[in-house]
């Protein structure tokens, strides 16, 4: 491992500066994307996301998206505070400057509710594209994922989001990681799991419309399932989630 100033440096990194456009619309390449195998989720984690991803950097990006694909698909500030105490190690940058509730908080002034959505609101977030920006040693990884976006208020508006976030493998529990109520999913927590890591946000993330040439020539690879282990019972998916949100809305979670 080279130690903090290399993660700083990757996290630092900055990474092709698109049009807000791009987000919403785009001309599907002529070539083929490449590709991400991504592993399933196998069990049920903390705060309701979905976890038991392995210890791999492709496990890193499938964690990420499960923890994104929860926040932004309940937008609720009360579950953001929630998923963000049992998600994050010490040091990780705090919750209201967290990129994921400010993103609930435009979405929620946006669409003109209180600190949760309204129920009659749906949001459907799906995971179409994810990237390793770089590693140092076996537990620590900057990971991104695009997250394909839609919300349904009173009329119909979809986004693509990208977004990037340090993680790191923990091995039983960190401070904030596995305490509160001791349920079922905590213990899950006490197998080993990804968690975002300690240091500032990572660079900006690109948000491009998914399989066209600029979001290629930003290192983003198609999103592709891996089948989970026979044994692996039923888990929640972690690409699952709900939304379309008005188009002000939706702009104002991928900004």
């Amino acid at each position: 491992m080279r130690g903090q100033a290399y993660r700083d440096s990757i996290a630092a990194a900055p990474m092709l500066k698109v049009d807000p456009d791009i987000a919403r619309q785009g001309v599907p390449s002529a070539h083929p994307a490449p590709t991400m195998l991504v592993p399933a989720a196998t069990r049920p984690g903390p705060a309701g996301v979905p976890t038991g991803f392995p210890q791999t950097s492709a496990g890193a990006v499938a964690q990420l998206a499960a923890i994104e694909s929860t926040v932004l698909q309940g937008m609720s500030i009360p579950q953001v505070n929630d998923v963000h105490h049992r998600w994050t190690r010490t040091g990780a940058v705090e919750v209201a400057d967290w990129p994921l509730t400010q993103n609930v908080q435009a979405f929620l002034a946006a669409a003109g509710q209180g600190q949760s959505k309204d129920p009659a609101v749906t949001v459907t977030v799906t995971p179409v594209a994810g990237m390793v920006k770089g590693v140092d040693g076996d537990d620590w990884v900057l990971a991104c994922v695009l997250l394909d976006v839609q919300a349904v208020i009173t009329t119909d508006a979809r986004i693509a989001y990208g977004h990037c976030e340090r993680l790191r493998w923990t091995d039983g529990t960190d401070r904030r990681g596995a305490d509160g109520a001791g349920g079922a999913g905590d213990r899950a927590g006490a197998a080993g799991r990804w968690m975002i890591a300690s240091g500032p946000s990572p660079a900006p993330a690109p948000s491009t419309w998914p399989g066209t040439d600029v979001a290629i020539r930003a290192g983003w690879r198609t999103w592709v399932d891996s089948a989970p282990a026979p044994d692996a019972g039923a888990a929640p998916d972690a690409a699952t989630g709900a939304a379309r949100a008005a188009g002000a809305a939706a702009g104002s979670a991928g900004s």
